[in-house]
């Protein structure tokens, strides 16, 4: 069947506001603008509000429910944790390449709540469980029928996340005016309230989820998060009649192999003196460079081979050869990339040292003294609100206070690049594990003046809240860190592979976490087995302090090697087109075809 297409105009007066499209008959539809947000933040707020609602305390279901070992749960959630963020490429390059992110997110949040369906009915139903072990001592651990059957649980969610997380943010980016003048212009930043958005949704799921899960049951406790998804998968597709849905521009991994074999093709031929006789065919790049072309920079030369046009690949002026001939703006999309690389690289070593944190500190906390009241306790994964509560609140100060103030003596927009956004919260992170190696000091030698560190179900007299600062410092570090290197992601990237290079992201997370259980598994196997630093059932005799050491060793080099590699960063540049009124050209007009799938095709 054809598809069916009409001829419109679209009109961007306010980046705030709606893009309004005229057809020919006059008739007036206007797609995105901030009125698509509650539907587009719904989906990923559920998502974060489930994924955070199950994994935050799964540690205490591994340890407590299915009776396995600290370590091994450990290793479970991070590989677990390793595999949901590797998806996110597999999502991105489906989404860039023919599926489009809309569709995409689509598919991801139905097959994520699949899983979560599988997870809260082997939550409910005892023969997924072993029989209860209160002592944790000689304990039957679950089978391996009753494992798989929460793996399986684990990888659906997994697979459904590669679908959202990398599309989300920017599907809701294209919905405004997100070139740089404009950016520069706004009293606000939409990375800041995207992060904001997501930290309160981990903040009601670390008090509400959590709680009910320690006192009502996982079933309840991982209930509410399967229909909070299932709301926002309704949600998002009721909006769909309102958001400006971006055809994809093809597979960016094709044109970014087309470019490497046409320069080694042309590997002998020499570069024109003259850079403007470089092939640029504005047309053929129409989908990929929407928002401005790429200008040619003199990094990785040799690169600039593929796009020297000779007498033959020039015979059709209409489609060259992609594999003999790339524009300047493709050869500039790899190059971007490969700039991109080693300061996203900066990430890996970074959730390493943090990847078991959170689950070592919940079986810290399960030891110490978390009464608030004679009748209530603490939730040991519900500390994180601490962390959450202050990533809101630097958020706010940040773009509020931080930003007015600085922006006087750096003259930039932003106040302080995105480059030196990430490189603070990087020295920050390392305060953070120094002060958790200090904390664990002062909690065994607590349970030392009481003779209690061979008992390990004993309540060791030192409060849960001298584990809080560590939350705190971790929060302000996520300010600079993770917006920053989101942001960076998104504004360094080629527009066209902007979905791609937010599975980046995620990339850096998956990567990161199986490297930090293999650092586990080498700490645990290696370091003896009497003063074994991460036992598995007996934290009090471990020595958790040393690996914290180890990791702020970790992050110290991490943190040199990005300073390196921030020094001598390139940013990349963009001609936005401006016309003698100083609009965007490519803004003040565009003609474009809408198709019945509602995705807006340039012409």
């Amino acid at each position: 069947m054809e598809v069916a297409k009409q001829n419109v105009q679209v009109k961007d007066d306010d980046p705030m506001q709606e893009k309004e499209i005229i057809t020919k008959d006059g008739k007036r539809k206007k797609l995105g603008g901030i009125r698509t947000m509650p539907f587009i933040l719904a989906n990923e707020i559920c998502d974060r509000f489930a994924s955070v609602g199950f994994h935050a305390n799964m540690i205490t279901y591994l340890t407590q429910v299915l009776n396995l070992p600290l370590v091994k749960a450990s290793n479970t959630l991070t590989n677990f944790s390793g595999t949901a963020s590797f998806t996110p490429l597999i999502g991105a390059l489906i989404a860039d390449s023919f599926a489009g992110r809309f569709w995409t997110i689509i598919v991801g949040s139905i097959i994520y709540q699949l899983g979560l369906v599988s997870i809260t009915i082997s939550a409910i139903l005892p023969s997924f469980r072993p029989p209860p072990c209160p002592t944790q001592e000689n304990c039957i651990e679950a089978s391996n029928s009753q494992l798989w059957v929460l793996y399986i649980s684990l990888l659906l969610t997994s697979l459904g996340s590669g679908g959202i997380r990398p599309c989300v943010v920017t599907f809701a980016a294209d919905q405004f005016d997100m070139s740089k003048s404009t950016v520069a212009s706004r009293k606000w930043n939409f990375f800041n309230w995207y992060y904001f958005c997501m930290g309160m949704a981990t903040l009601t799921a670390l008090t509400v989820v959590v709680y009910i899960q320690d006192h009502v049951g996982w079933g309840w406790g991982l209930g509410i998060p399967t229909v909070g998804m299932a709301l926002s998968v309704l949600a998002f597709i009721a909006g769909s009649g309102l958001y400006l849905k971006l055809k994809p521009g093809g597979s960016p991994l094709t044109r970014v192999a087309q470019v490497f074999v046409s320069a080694v093709k042309k590997r002998k031929e020499a570069v024109p003196q003259d850079l403007n006789n470089l092939y640029q065919n504005n047309k053929l790049d129409t989908y990929i460079s929407v928002n401005g072309r790429l200008e040619h920079t003199d990094q990785f030369k040799w690169l600039d081979k593929a796009a020297i046009a000779t007498q033959d690949d020039l015979k059709n002026s209409n489609q060259p050869n992609l594999w003999e001939l790339a524009t300047v703006h493709r050869v500039e999309e790899v190059k971007s990339i490969i700039r991109i690389l080693p300061i996203w690289a900066s990430g890996i070593l970074l959730v390493t040292s943090s990847s078991h944190l959170q689950s070592f500190t919940i079986q810290q906390a399960r030891s110490m003294n978390r009464h608030i009241t004679k009748s209530f306790e603490f939730p040991p994964a519900s500390l994180a609100i601490f962390s959450i509560l202050t990533m809101l609140l630097g958020l706010v100060l940040y773009e509020r206070v931080f930003v007015p103030f600085i922006r006087r003596f750096t003259k930039n927009p932003s106040g302080i690049t995105t480059l030196q956004r990430m490189g603070v919260g990087f020295a920050i992170n390392i305060l953070a594990t120094v002060v958790s190696a200090l904390v664990e000091m002062k909690r065994k030698h607590v349970a030392a003046n009481h003779n209690l560190l061979d008992n390990p179900k004993a309540m060791i007299p030192i409060s849960v809240f001298w584990l809080v600062p560590q939350y705190f410092i971790h929060g302000i570090a996520e300010v600079f860190i993770n917006v920053g290197h989101l942001e960076f992601l998104y504004d360094q990237s080629p527009e066209s592979m902007r979905t791609t290079a937010g599975a980046l992201y995620h990339i850096a997370t998956s990567i990161g976490s199986y490297l930090g259980t293999f650092m586990v598994t080498i700490v645990h196997d290696h370091t003896g087995k009497e003063h074994n630093w991460l036992p598995d059932r007996n934290l009090n005799r471990g020595r958790l302090d040393y690996y914290y050491w180890l990791v702020s060793g970790v992050q110290v080099v991490n943190l040199v090697y990005y300073v390196v590699c921030a020094w001598f960063y390139t940013y990349k540049p963009l001609n936005e087109v401006k016309d003698e009124e100083g609009e965007d050209e490519l803004d003040k007009q565009k003609f474009v075809n809408v198709n019945n799938l509602g995705e807006v095709e340039l012409l």
